[in-house]
């Protein structure tokens, strides 16, 4: 007996090992580059991935598609490049402030000794870099390739609108998206290039894609709220600038471990560098400097206020008005190339988050109910607790809701239906009761009503009546949150 017992325990102790080595094995390995917020290339946040839409139902044919996507990967604006610069500085600050002291200069990484910017001497940022040129390019010809039969018919502007903002890197993406849509269907150059229209308003007046520069209730609200913001932070940050300081011997503050932060997103996602910045991080410490950025990302462009994205009702009545002339158009067998087929808008982060959340993407359970009645959700939960709300996910580089109108006529109750892709994928939608494939009118009546009955400019307005509701949560972690929110409402 006592022999089976010293034969058992050997067998059962690897059974566990197989078990624990096995759970290992899955999970895959830890990437920097998926992990940037909305800094996150979008090769990075597909993973990889090709679209590969399951087939709509039998009969279902697309009539229309709406496009609202983010420009592709771009340089760092001017603003951060002087901070990027000024890092120089700093860093060789920190490595005076250690000499003499052998011990902590060998824990050192050797870049940090006379690093400087790559980005040194540009006078100009924010411009969009060739892989940003070929994130938009490619999406385009693979749109073109799930949508064969919507974009068969020869370029019209009429037939297929484009429209960007002003600023020159959504323009770019535009004119790269639009390079790959129509490559091979015009007579220009031995690639057989078209030209093409692409259609910008006035930054000062475009409040169907730049809405948060025309919206100054929004701006007052931003103003007020980042404050609050890097005060909810700090506590992260504080933490790893603690164990940075032992790890390294160096003298470091947050302000030297937010800039730090920014160099590693800026040189993992536009220099494929990991292994400098990004190598000072553990990944448990990447995940809370993600969750940061994510946060951020949440309180002023997300669900942290309905103003956030109400004031995108533009927008969102730009694309359903689309839908209703694309189902007029067909009800009235206009002939092709007499109606629209496509309307394509390229735009900003400030765009694409507020315009997912209109749609209600992005939300669990009785979520839903809360931002119907505009009411702002709990922050996203910190590390290492799971969250659906990334913004490696809703808004990379090039991100993109796609939204495609489906003409249905063997279905008796509704003959169109609308389906909703975002980053190329199909997504669920919580109004839809958790399907990618919507009956117009459920899609009409549960997502676009509720917001349809706000006004932008009474929205906008900074001495209107309209409320913006507190909070609804007690957990002590939004103490600062909730302090900043309550007295900006005053």
């Amino acid at each position: 007996m006592a022999g089976t017992k010293h034969i058992v325990m050997p067998i059962f102790l690897l059974v566990l090992l197989f078990l624990f080595t096995s759970s290992r094995a899955e999970q895959p390995p830890f990437s920097i580059k998926q992990h940037l917020s909305t800094v996150t290339r979008y090769s990075a946040a597909n993973d990889g991935r090709n679209s590969n839409i399951a087939p709509a139902p039998d009969g279902c044919v697309p009539i229309h598609l709406n496009l609202v996507a983010r420009h592709g990967t771009r340089d760092p604006t001017k603003k951060r490049i002087r901070e990027l610069n000024n890092l120089e500085s700093q860093l060789d600050m920190l490595i005076r402030g250690s000499v003499g002291n052998d011990s902590s200069l060998r824990k050192v990484p050797s870049w940090f000794k006379g690093w400087k910017s790559p980005w040194r001497g540009k006078v100009k940022g924010g411009g969009l870099i060739p892989e940003g040129e070929e994130e938009l390019y490619y999406l385009g010809i693979r749109t073109r390739k799930l949508f064969s039969d919507l974009f068969s018919d020869d370029y019209s502007s009429e037939v297929y609108t484009i429209k960007a903002t002003q600023v020159p890197r959504a323009s770019a993406s535009a004119v790269a998206f639009g390079m790959g849509l129509f490559s091979g269907r015009g007579s220009l150059g031995s690639d057989r290039r078209r030209a093409f229209s692409v259609i910008s308003e006035s930054r000062a007046s475009d409040t169907m894609l730049r809405f948060f520069d025309c919206c100054q209730k929004y701006e007052d609200y931003r103003k007020n709220q980042e404050p609050a913001v890097d005060k909810l932070k700090e506590p992260v940050l504080d933490d790893i600038t603690k164990s940075l300081t032992e790890r390294y011997g160096l003298n470091f503050t947050r302000l030297h471990i937010s800039s730090l932060w920014f160099l590693c997103k800026q040189e993992a996602s536009l220099l494929n560098i990991t292994n400098q910045a990004c190598g000072l991080f553990s990944p448990s410490e990447v995940a809370l400097l993600e969750w940061t950025d994510d946060v951020e990302l949440f309180i002023l462009k997300g669900y942290g206020n309905s103003l956030n994205y109400k004031m995108g009702i533009p927008l969102l009545e730009d694309v359903v008005q689309s839908m209703k002339q694309a189902i007029k158009a067909k009800e009235e067998k206009l002939v092709l190339g007499s109606y629209e087929k496509a309307r394509l808008r390229f735009a900003h982060a400030e765009t694409v988050v507020p315009f997912t959340c209109l749609l209600g993407l992005f939300l669990e359970g009785p979520d839903v109910g809360q931002t119907l009645r505009e009411q702002p959700l709990q922050l996203p939960p910190q590390p290492p607790a799971t969250r659906i709300w990334k913004g490696s996910t809703v808004a990379p580089f090039a991100g993109n809701n796609m939204l495609v109108l489906y003409n249905c006529p063997a279905n008796l109750s509704d003959k169109y239906f609308v389906r909703v892709l975002h980053n190329e994928e199909p997504i669920t939608m919580p109004g839809c009761d958790n399907s990618d494939f919507c009956s117009f009118k459920v899609f009409m009546e549960n997502i676009v009503a509720p917001h349809l009955e706000h006004d932008f400019d009474t929205l906008c307005t900074v001495d209107g009546e309209e409320p913006v509701l507190e909070p609804e949560s007690s957990k002590l972690s939004l103490f600062h949150w909730l302090f900043w929110l309550r007295n900006d409402n005053r």
